[in-house]
């Protein structure tokens, strides 16, 4: 009599069984380690940015929308550009007080004057009557005074000046050079003494004033009487910075301090401690200085004392 070959079947089934719960873990982990890759962020790829336009936070824009810290002074400062002529641009009247979310045009020129159409009202111009005056009756003594008037007096000869009186005319003030960027119309004087590690550049990505070496702390001191404009860190670039405003035509600024003893709409003297050096977004301990006239950036070198 023959075994029954089924029995034989089920134990070769129940053999594999073994094989295939491994092949099937080893699917199921390869599969799991899939999910894991692809769900991990891809790699992100930094891309080489031109330092003067991303750190700095240059404006290069038509249009400027301003956000909280902002003021006309560091949004112009931003762009280069005069303050004056940017509020009249905006028809931004003095003290220049802008909002946050308000648009500013940054290029282009300040708008016209709009003049009314209506026609100019004819005024009526009353014309007074005229007054007669009647001469009064002439008394008898007077018609015998005029007839026999008095001899004219006769004329002194004046007195023999013995001294002369010099007329000066008015001495024409010289001309100056105020009005120029090399000018010196203010006293400037050192922020703060240190061994030059960047020097002013023309071109157009260069340093738009120079680097001063110092330590840590160091006193930084107003290079000239004026107001604050701007203190805080909003412009990227630049740390801790200072705006002083010293006149119509010339600011001066003053970044990476790592301490800020003043604030905005504040005096300053000259030789004022303002801040202490500082590396905020910088390499190392270092102050960096700018002169701007009429907004544009011009060589702090040529007006520090040597």
């Amino acid at each position: 009599m023959s075994a029954p070959t089924a029995p034989v079947r089920y134990r070769d089934s129940l053999g594999m069984l073994p094989g295939l719960c491994w092949l099937l873990v080893v699917t199921l982990l390869l599969l799991s380690s899939g999910c894991a890759k692809r769900s991990a962020p891809a790699p992100v790829e930094r891309l080489q940015i031109n330092s003067a336009q991303s750190s700095r936070g240059d404006i290069r824009t038509d249009t400027y929308l301003v956000v909280r810290g902002d003021t006309l002074y560091s949004i112009a400062f931003r762009a280069g550009q005069d303050f004056r002529e940017l509020a009249r641009r905006n028809q931004i009247e003095a003290p220049y007080i802008i909002q946050p979310g308000q648009q500013l045009r940054m290029t282009g020129s300040a708008p016209a004057v709009r003049q009314s159409n209506r026609p100019a009202q004819a005024t009526a111009v009353v014309q007074p009557a005229p007054v007669v005056t009647r001469p009064a009756p002439v008394a008898p003594s007077t018609q015998r005074a005029q007839t026999n008037p008095t001899p004219p007096a006769k004329s002194v000869a004046p007195r023999q000046q013995t001294g002369y009186v010099h007329n000066t005319p008015a001495q024409t003030p010289k001309k100056t050079e105020q009005n120029t960027p090399t000018g010196n119309r203010l006293q400037w004087q050192w922020p703060v003494r240190g061994s030059i590690l960047a020097r002013f550049s023309h071109q157009e990505h260069g340093s738009k004033g120079i680097k001063i070496a110092g330590n840590e702390g160091q006193r930084i001191n107003a290079a000239a009487a004026g107001q604050v404009v701007y203190a805080g860190n909003a412009l990227r670039g630049y740390g801790n910075l200072i705006i002083i405003k010293h006149n119509d035509d010339y600011l001066s600024a003053y970044a990476h301090n790592s301490r800020l003893l003043v604030r905005e709409q504040q005096q300053v003297s000259a030789g004022q401690h303002i801040a202490d050096m500082g590396s905020t977004e910088a390499s190392r301990t270092q102050l960096h200085f700018e002169i701007r006239f009429r907004g544009q950036s011009v060589d702090p070198l040529q007006f520090l004392p040597k």
